[in-house]
């Protein structure tokens, strides 16, 4: 008890003064979680803080980079890595993150996502401990890799020894606590911090390559994240080959990367159903915001998420959102009023949730059927296309739903005791 005393007074005493702060993140791609972690660096920066931040996997292509402050453990990505060689990797990785808390005095470390949790939770070091959980875990965890297995296990164990565990939504803690046998009382719920500002200039830049031009030209749905299994794009594609019938003149752009079997997948289904000449992958950039505001909607078709960073975007800069409804945290971000759950579209105050397009089953899907979720999600696309009037809504509810993601607010609480 004593300890635990004296342990809370050298954070309180720390946390007053100048922090050496490690931000823990997977990847430097431009998914929103790697945006997030952006927005923490320049922050705690601009407040006279020292700041590292390390990625588990650093890539030459990689848009989201912090210089002479940024550290890596691989140069290449799981892919070209053997079984073996992950299986060592997940071994030595808390042991050469405790090295680097240690070389550089870290007071305050906070990692983003199941890795960069798991592995800081192992490392046995003193500093104020953070970690943060940005999906909804008991869906994740029906893919049984090894990862997801050790995770499974670290709920359950190795978790206890971060001081705070960041929950993005209110389904996320439930979900854990009742789903995942999160045993700890270490959780608190903190919505992700945006710099709305930011966002918004950012989003004023015009576009000005040629062939893009052209694309935004016709209404654009838009598609920002990674392509992958949780975020099920091909959902998305098969209720677009449905909007066209009804809605010609409209393009989709998948704007992201992703696994590689769901893009082969993409490009077999978009050939099948004819939609080379409106589909268009155009791959990742470093400003996605001025795409999203150049945009009629933004279309979101995942099996599960958190609260997902593009929804606050679009909202920011005023393009109203269909999304499927993969989590409750979709209506906490979207909605000023309680909805009760619905088989059927829900309209909100940014746009349209529609029923979940989980099915039980995570991968590829093995056939094309057109599924009855799918038309209802080409519906709620077809409602925005067809009308001003969610636009209109947004920007009148638009201060309101961006009230509780304030950069500063959120980044104080991720250090407060």
């Amino acid at each position: 008890m004593c300890w635990k005393i004296l342990r809370k007074t050298l954070i309180w005493i720390m946390s007053s003064t100048v922090k050496n702060i490690l931000l823990i993140v997977p990847y430097g791609g431009v998914g929103g979680m790697e945006r997030l972690v952006h927005n923490f660096y320049k922050h705690y920066k601009t407040q006279g803080n020292n700041l590292k931040v390390l990625k588990f996997i650093k890539l030459n292509n990689d848009l989201i980079n912090f210089e002479e402050d940024e550290l890596f453990l691989k140069p290449y990505d799981f892919g070209s890595m053997s079984r073996l060689e992950r299986i060592m990797f997940y071994f030595k990785s808390p042991l050469r993150l405790r090295k680097i808390i240690k070389k550089h005095n870290v007071t305050h470390s906070i990692a983003f996502g199941d890795m960069a949790n798991l592995f800081s939770s192992l490392t046995f070091t003193k500093e104020f401990k953070v970690g943060s959980i940005h999906a909804l875990k008991s869906v994740e965890l029906k893919n049984k890799t090894l990862f997801n297995k050790i995770v499974g296990i670290g709920y359950r164990t190795s978790y206890r020894h971060l001081d705070k565990l960041v929950c993005i939504s209110k389904a996320i803690k439930e979900d854990l606590r009742k789903n995942c046998g999160y045993r700890f009382n270490n959780m608190e719920i903190i919505y992700n911090p945006h710099n709305i500002e930011d966002i918004i200039t950012q989003s004023n830049e015009p576009i000005t390559d040629k062939s893009e031009l052209e694309i935004f030209e016709k209404e654009v749905v838009l598609f920002l994240g990674r392509l992958s299994l949780q975020k099920s794009p091909w959902h998305l594609v098969k209720a677009f080959s449905i909007l066209r019938k009804s809605h010609k003149d409209v393009n989709l752009v998948l704007m992201g990367d992703g696994d590689s079997r769901v893009l082969e997948h993409l490009k077999l289904l978009i050939a099948k159903l004819d939609l080379d000449k409106k589909v268009f992958l155009i791959g990742r950039r470093s400003n996605p915001y001025k795409y999203i505001k150049s945009s009629k909607l933004l279309a979101l078709s995942s099996h599960y998420e958190g609260t997902p960073n593009v929804i606050v975007e679009a909202i920011a800069v005023g393009t109203p959102i269909v999304s499927s409804n993969c989590t409750d945290g979709i209506l906490e971000l979207m909605s000023l009023t309680h909805h009760n759950e619905s088989q059927e579209n829900i309209v909100t105050e940014s746009g349209v949730v529609t029923p979940n397009l989980f099915d039980g089953q995570l991968g590829i899907p093995e056939t094309d059927e057109i599924l009855q979720r799918e038309r209802d999600f080409a519906d709620a696309m077809y409602s925005i296309l067809r009308s001003n009037i969610f636009k209109v809504k947004l920007e009148q509810n638009r201060a309101e739903l961006l009230s509780k993601f304030n950069l500063v607010k959120v980044a104080s609480k991720y250090m407060r005791q």
